[in-house]
């Protein structure tokens, strides 16, 4: 294949060389082609290791991340393709070992992820399935049909939810999943994967629609996930759901509302909360800055707040999820990437180490090449970990 593609592009500069009397040789253009496509594979292979600069870059960074496997065989047809100079080489080895190197942090945590999900929530699952698995990197997950119902009205409008009922009798726990977007978009069908995952293994899911910003600023988001419980607990018979067995996930944004509700919100029976990659602690959040290229957390914060922190510090305390940590506080599980550019991993740090000192049930998950958006793909390194320690704890938390 590569010798018929060479043959070809050297008849079509033979045509061409008829016409113009100083043609340039066919190995020099594709020196120049497989140096410049090795030299980009290499530049996008560093989003394993480094954050990412741009927003851009941001979402290249979550392909990369988790579809690894295709950059690696991308890199070794093209070093296969032809190679002209040891520098070419240099490029597309050192590429390979970074797009490999999720996969193997991946092995070397899920070798460890039990024991330590065990240490941490104080009791071994029984679950039946390795916590990661080269052979399921690019396996889907089958859809599950959902009803959409409308849990609550305010005078200007609705708000819906999309309810996905487990098939496994009786009534069962119900997981709701807020979504993420800055407070200012997104929807119930945000990264839905999960809602299917979950839904297959036994688990009712819930996922909300919330009032945004900068229209409904802090609280509504909790007024309206305090709804979403009461709606679902007032129907528990027609969508059999177990009203004592609610956990909370939310990613983003959503971080911070699942788990702001499930630290405030009593006798609604939330026995968890489940973090990805969340802003749990305003106040610092608001003192450490993004990268603007990226994402202005200033301006995000202000919107969704009503101000900045001069203004109304106490707005900002009352909206930490980590602000409210005690020895009452439920178990959670943390979920984060450390080369987050948009809400860094220190968040989850803090939120963690504060729930032990209170000592509270708690593990966080931390992904070395994670970036914000890590479970995009369920089946991606990231995607597994972080499903593996999602069903451990509801395992766990539920029974």
């Amino acid at each position: 294949m590569c010798w018929t593609f060479r043959i070809f592009l050297n008849l079509l500069f033979q045509i061409v060389s008829l016409f113009f009397d100083n043609c340039v040789s066919i190995d020099y253009i594709l020196l120049r082609i497989n140096f410049a496509i090795l030299f980009v594979l290499f530049l996008l292979s560093l989003l394993t290791i480094f954050k990412a600069p741009t927003s851009k870059l941001w979402l290249v960074q979550v392909v990369v991340g988790e579809y690894s496997i295709i950059f690696i065989g991308i890199t070794l047809l093209v070093l296969l393709f032809d190679v002209y100079s040891l520098i070419e080489i240099v490029f597309g080895i050192f590429a390979i070992v970074l797009y490999f190197s999720p996969i193997v942090k991946a092995y070397l945590i899920a070798r460890k992820l039990p024991n330590d999900l065990e240490k941490a929530f104080g009791k071994k699952s029984q679950l039946k399935f390795v916590p990661f698995s080269i052979f399921k990197l690019l396996k889907t997950i089958p859809e599950v049909r959902y009803r959409t119902f409308t849990y609550v009205t305010y005078d200007e409008f609705s708000l819906k939810l999309d309810y996905y009922n487990t098939n496994v009798k009786g009534k069962r726990p119900c997981v709701i999943v807020i979504h993420g977007g800055s407070w200012i978009h997104g929807d119930s069908q945000q990264l839905s994967e999960l809602n299917s995952y979950l839904s297959l293994n036994g688990y009712n899911v819930a996922a909300i629609n919330y009032r945004l910003a900068p229209k409904w600023k802090y609280p509504s988001a909790i007024e309206d996930t305090s709804a979403a419980l009461k709606y679902l607990r007032d129907h528990t018979d027609e969508l059999n759901i177990d009203i004592e067995n609610f956990v909370l996930v939310g990613r983003s944004a959503g971080g911070q509302i699942a788990a702001l509700s499930g630290y405030t919100l009593k006798d609604m029976g939330i026995k968890g909360v489940i973090d990805f990659y969340g802003p749990v602690d305003m106040i610092w959040g608001y003192m450490t800055p993004t990268n603007p290229l990226v994402s202005d957390s200033h301006e995000t914060l202000v919107t969704y707040l009503g101000g900045d922190y001069n203004e109304m510090p106490e707005r900002y305390a009352s909206s930490s999820p980590i602000e409210c940590v005690n020895e009452q506080t439920i178990p959670t599980l943390m979920i984060h990437g450390r080369i987050d550019a948009l809400v860094f991993d220190e968040h989850a740090r803090r939120l963690a180490k504060k729930l032990t000192i209170h000592q509270v049930r708690n593990y966080f998950l931390e992904i070395p090449w994670g970036t914000h958006g890590l479970d995009y793909h369920l089946n991606s390194p990231s995607g597994q970990l972080s499903t593996y320690s999602i069903q451990y704890f509801l395992n766990i938390i539920t029974n």
